[in-house]
């Protein structure tokens, strides 16, 4: 792949807006970065990325954008430990478990599966939430029991998709264990990270990893990603929460269009 200033730009281009996207929502930014670095290439008259080849470059990017977006946040005191160990765990084993399931599913049915949990979790972004900026989240509760099972839930449905699952993560955060918008931003960028650890080492060594693009995304992300999240800490709950339903919205949308196309 021929190397020119203008295809490093646009990977940069891509890269920052996934990863301040990340760093702010906490969601991963592949919501935005794969369709992008799919399409934007060649419409610039670029070489084009396979599938693979995107999967491989995102999954290095949500790795390096969380670990930045994630020690944005640690500061103000956001990540809560406890949740990230009760969500964090049963996720992983989760996604272990419907990643080698998938094999037996057919395509139209790991697709149906994708689309449900996107638009269960549009529907949960516009369900009303009571709460209110505050300064003190050092005494957040939550059910660890419901936590656990919606997060080994949330694994296996991502590892059959092959998806990080942070797009209905936070849903799940918000509307049913009830917890603070700033801090399910935040401990998402962190269960997020774990998540992506197994998925960016077996890329690697699966050997589908590009070398510049990945080196290109990986800058962009450790720039962009605090940046998203000191930008996040400054906005207004609600209207972190209205970001949020918008991405996730766009996502049901392109993904019902593509099954009903």
């Amino acid at each position: 792949m021929e190397l020119d200033v203008g295809w490093v730009i646009t990977l940069f281009a891509i890269g920052f807006v996934g990863s301040m996207i990340s760093g702010m929502v906490g969601i991963g930014g592949s919501i935005i970065k794969y369709p992008m670095l799919l399409y934007i290439p060649p419409l610039l008259g670029f070489a084009a990325f396979t599938a693979q080849e995107v999967s491989s470059v995102s999954a290095v990017q949500v790795f390096f954008a969380t670990l930045a977006g994630m020690f944005a946040y640690r500061k103000g005191g956001f990540i809560n430990k406890k949740l990230v160990i009760a969500m964090g765990i049963p996720i992983i084993a989760g996604s272990f478990i419907g990643g080698y399931g998938s094999k037996f599913l057919p395509d139209s049915a790991i697709n149906l599966t994708y689309a449900v949990m996107a638009l269960v979790a549009a529907v949960m972004m516009f369900m009303p939430k009571k709460e209110t900026d505050r300064t003190d989240y050092s005494n957040v509760s939550f059910n660890t029991t419901v936590a656990v099972i919606a997060a080994a839930t949330v694994g296996l449905l991502s590892g059959i998709v092959g998806a990080a699952g942070a797009f209905i993560t936070v849903p799940i955060m918000l509307v049913v264990l009830k917890i603070p918008t700033r801090v399910a931003i935040a401990s998402s960028l962190a269960i997020t990270f774990i998540s992506s650890i197994g998925t960016t080492v077996g890329k690697v060594m699966g050997g589908h990893l590009l070398l510049i693009p990945s080196l290109v995304m990986v800058v962009a992300s450790i720039v962009a990603s605090p940046l998203g999240a000191k930008l996040g800490k400054k906005m207004k709950v609600k209207v972190l929460q209205w970001i949020l339903a918008a991405l996730i919205t766009a996502t049901v949308i392109k993904i019902w269009v593509d099954i009903l196309m």
